[in-house]
């Protein structure tokens, strides 16, 4: 029996050797496992073993703002990065992204049970409110300082003894999840000592104070295939495609998902939290009882019209941004941005992602691009060397046929 006790009070040379007297790994298995340990990866989290790579790709110029961005990508997919490319590249025919950020406010939630009175609470939170503003902002003061921290109650009723006591929090530069738990938790403190009964303070990651506004007019001449299908055939097939999404959920899952395969590769990138970023998108798209898609494509005249709103907390500083090497590396390849141009240009990295996509479906179809980049990966996976891949990518693509058999056979015959 595998024995895993006291395993987080161990060195991580301790832990190593547990792991391979545990699962009887082999000698190149324990040896990845050192090739990959990073000192600040152990400080991270708990039970370290080593770090898990993902590949890294530039999305390059992207026009966001009147600014050509390049911006890092992490992610696994091998289209993903090639698609945001070519959604920017047809972007960069017109004006670009524009992007509109009206506030940026993170929500803590006190939740209250077995209130007696929801409106003496109401009047309570009002003739209090300064006192408990300031309750919240001594709990962190150097947000308030900075010009941050709490700026507003509300009082949510749910029933009839179930309450909520927001707290809405400027983070400044940060995503501000640790400001706003403390916030949250300070605010509680008070509360339990008036007498109410708190279930739990924490923040919300459903961003509704946080939308970014992004919109894109795109030439139709831009959307031209090269087998012949003319921009404004196109333009309209994209805007027949967007009004499916408003009335197929099982269209606008996917269609979000695809646009997610961009955003979710840039917030790794960045060091932020993309299960935050999931989570708000998604509950976003839900609102009004029937899932949609988050972007909107017309044609108005000669050009295809793309909005979006997303509701994103993003920071620049905090978390894994200020100690992950790789991702100050990564804030550098994007001119360290401010905190509001990277939600802008998360925005409109959703944005190309979402264009290039419904695009390849509506005219060559989404495999013929996905194959090919699979066959590259294919051809990696049975061993072919870096000079090999080019032309057992080539075969592949020839044939037809991509599966492991079929590959191997391949490399067999071009060696």
């Amino acid at each position: 029996m595998a024995n895993w006790q006291g395993f987080y009070k161990l060195s991580w040379q301790e832990r190593l050797q547990r792991t391979i007297e545990n699962k009887n790994l082999t000698a190149d298995q324990a040896a990845l496992i050192t090739q990959h340990y990073d000192m600040v990866g152990e400080q991270q989290v708990e039970n370290y073993l080593y770090n898990f790579g993902v590949p890294t790709g530039l999305l390059l110029e992207l026009p966001v703002d009147g600014r050509l961005v390049t911006v890092p990508m992490s992610t696994e997919e091998p289209s993903v990065i090639a698609a945001a490319n070519n959604g920017a590249r047809m972007m960069r025919a017109g004006a670009g992204v524009q992007t509109v950020i009206e506030s940026r406010l993170v929500r803590g939630q006190i939740i209250l049970d077995n209130v007696a009175d929801v409106v003496a609470l109401q009047t309570y939170v009002e003739t209090h409110l300064t006192q408990l503003l300031q309750v919240a902002n001594d709990a962190h003061p150097s947000m308030a300082n900075r010009g941050g921290g709490a700026k507003a109650l509300t009082v949510e009723v749910l029933d009839a003894q179930t309450a909520i006591v927001n707290v809405l929090v400027d983070p400044k530069a940060a995503m501000g999840a640790n400001v706003v738990n403390t916030m949250s938790e300070a605010i509680a403190s008070v509360l339990r000592q008036a007498g109410y009964e708190v279930l739990m303070a924490i923040l919300s990651n459903f961003a509704t104070e946080s939308l970014v506004k992004a919109k894109v007019a795109v030439p139709v001449t831009a959307l031209a295939t090269k087998q012949g299908m003319s921009g404004a055939d196109v333009a309209a097939k994209i805007a027949a495609a967007s009004r499916i999404e408003t009335l197929s959920p099982y269209r606008a899952v996917t269609s979000n998902k695809g646009m997610l395969n961009g955003i979710e590769a840039a917030v790794l990138a960045s060091g932020n939290d993309t299960r935050a970023v999931n989570a708000a998108l998604h509950a976003y798209a839900a609102q009004g009882g029937q899932y949609h898609g988050l972007t909107r494509w017309t044609v108005q005249g000669e050009e295809l019209l793309g909005e979006t709103t997303l509701p994103l907390i993003l920071g620049v500083v905090g978390g894994s941004i200020g100690i992950v090497p790789a991702v100050k590396l990564n804030h550098a390849l994007m001119d360290n941005p401010t905190v509001n141009e990277l939600t802008s240009t998360i925005a409109a990295v959703g944005l190309a992602q979402n264009l290039a996509a419904i695009r390849a479906l509506v005219s060559t179809g989404i495999q013929a691009g996905h194959m090919a980049l699979q066959a590259k990966s294919l051809a990696l996976q049975v061993g072919a060397t870096p000079a090999e891949v080019p032309a057992l990518t080539a075969a592949l693509q020839q044939a037809g046929k991509f599966n492991e058999a079929t590959a191997r056979e391949l490399l067999a015959k071009l060696r």
